[in-house]
């Protein structure tokens, strides 16, 4: 999936696997937000289908209903709360029915959920999902039930996840929970708890089950994939407290790339989402090392303005971001960026709103995810700082890096002309079904004719002979 989060004003996305014989009730799951949500909803339906649940794409016949939701943006809980309303009629008909709320909304809203939302039966946190066939008992039962219990340990290393929907050839492979970043506008550390990563062990294997079962791609997830550390399980935080063979031992995300790349040469591997504070130049030097790793970084800067950087809790600075680029350039000459930017946060004045648009021309990036600030009640912003700039001046100046980045985009996608890229396809061209879609290292969308003997999956070499502002317009080389 290219894009980090999806739009937030549209329904979430719904998936269905192959049934069981034996199950005989179902389940509709929507998933809603960013990558890790869809990557959860994989281990909650795995989790349930071991319970007697297959997977409808049909909410009508659905005997429960579970909405995994996003609590990054205000919009994303109003989507939420709006498709809840679409369902009362239907729990009026079907009054046995179930209604769940998993995810990072259900853990900031907590029992606030079951008492705004009638329909609501069942409350779920992101470190809770083992707990489901326990709490389903209670609904049974006729009781409300809830578990938002965060974890220290919790990774759900030993679950395989079933893979729910998707093309059969890029899956997510989660690799750490959590996160320790303590931005002042980020709900994530209240909503998904203390950091932790995922034994190495059970990634590898996961990721040569992928391979094994015809996956050609794999995207290593985390809030923070850059703070990737296995000293034996627990928080990073308590790393210091490891014993000297744990640190010894202990492996980092640098070095977790080495061992993906090498267990799996024959697939894809990218990784989202990356911290600049914590990312490592070993990173980049094993992207150089490594052929299929590919050549691309998500690397959300929020601000191109040190005030703003700084009141954001970003803890990196401007000069250190660039710097960062500029040496990563030097050791993968042909990566690629995409950044995600906050507009209008508290006290932001003209000329931080300058210095973003002036970073953004110094970076050159592919593509981006730029979003008006939107105040999340429990966090320091809106503790302690005042959302004090006009909505009128806030759509200005997004408007303003919208279209700059809609003209680095260009550039970039325009970089990649005359020039044979490998793609992946991963499916039909959504405006013409003769081509394919694909994209190339850099995540580059590419679509091209389709020739007789090729399938989804295949890696082909492919000559841009053009470029729109996003897509990448070519035909397989000769």
């Amino acid at each position: 999936m290219q894009e980090k989060y999806i739009d937030e004003t549209k329904q979430g996305e719904a998936f269905a696997i192959a049934e069981r014989p034996e199950n005989s009730k179902k389940l509709f799951l929507e998933s809603y937000g960013c990558q890790m949500n869809f990557s959860d909803s994989e281990i909650v339906a795995s989790i349930l289908n071991e319970q007697g649940y297959n997977t409808t794409m049909k909410v009508e016949e659905a005997d429960l209903i579970l909405l995994n939701t996003c609590s990054i943006r205000e919009k994303a809980e109003q989507t939420v709360r709006m498709r809840l309303s679409q369902f009362k009629n239907l729990k009026k008909e079907r009054p046995n029915m179930t209604v769940g709320v998993l995810g990072c909304m259900a853990e900031r809203l907590k029992t606030k959920f079951l008492e705004e939302e009638q329909l609501v039966d069942l409350v779920v946190g992101p470190d809770a999902y083992r707990d489901l066939p326990n709490l389903l008992k209670e609904t049974d039962d006729g009781r409300d039930a809830i578990n938002v219990i965060l974890s220290k340990e919790e990774t759900y290393a030993d679950i395989n996840p079933v893979r729910l929907g998707g093309n059969g050839v890029t899956a997510f492979v989660t690799i750490t929970r959590g996160c320790d970043n303590m931005c002042t506008f980020c709900v994530v550390p209240f909503t998904r708890g203390r950091e932790r990563s995922r034994d190495p062990h059970s990634i590898i294997e996961e990721c040569k089950d992928l391979a094994n079962n015809g996956y050609k791609e794999i995207t290593l997830l985390g809030q923070n994939v850059d703070s990737y550390l296995w000293y034996g399980g627990g928080p990073k935080k308590d790393f210091a407290k490891a014993s000297e063979m744990q640190k010894a031992t202990a492996v980092n995300f640098a070095q977790l790339l080495d061992l993906v790349a090498k267990a799996v040469p024959e697939m894809r591997i990218r990784f989202s989402t990356s911290n600049p504070q914590d990312m490592s130049l070993d990173v980049f030097r094993m992207m150089a090392k490594h052929d299929n790793i590919c050549k691309y970084v998500h690397l959300p800067v929020q601000s191109g303005s040190n005030n703003m950087l700084e009141a954001m809790n970003r803890q990196h600075t401007r000069e250190e971001y660039l710097d960062l680029i500029k040496k990563a350039k030097e050791i993968v000459p042909d990566v690629s960026f995409s950044q995600d930017m906050i507009i209008g946060f508290c006290n932001e004045t003209e000329e931080d709103h300058q210095d973003t648009l002036s970073l953004m021309r110094e970076v050159e990036y592919d593509y981006g995810y730029m979003f008006a600030y939107s105040e999340r009640p429990g966090t320091p912003a809106h503790k302690k700082m005042e959302d004090n700039i006009p909505a009128d001046v806030k759509q200005r100046r997004l408007a303003e890096v919208i279209a700059l980045q809609g003209e680095l985009s260009k550039q970039r996608m325009k970089s990649y002309v005359g020039r044979i890229h490998q793609i992946l396809i991963e499916g039909i061209s959504k405006k013409n079904k003769n081509q394919w879609k694909g994209r190339n290292s850099q995540n580059a969308v590419c679509v091209f004719d389709q020739l007789e003997g090729q399938k989804i999956g295949d890696i082909v070499d492919v000559f841009v002979y053009d470029n729109t502002q996003g897509t990448l317009l070519g035909r397989t080389a000769e």
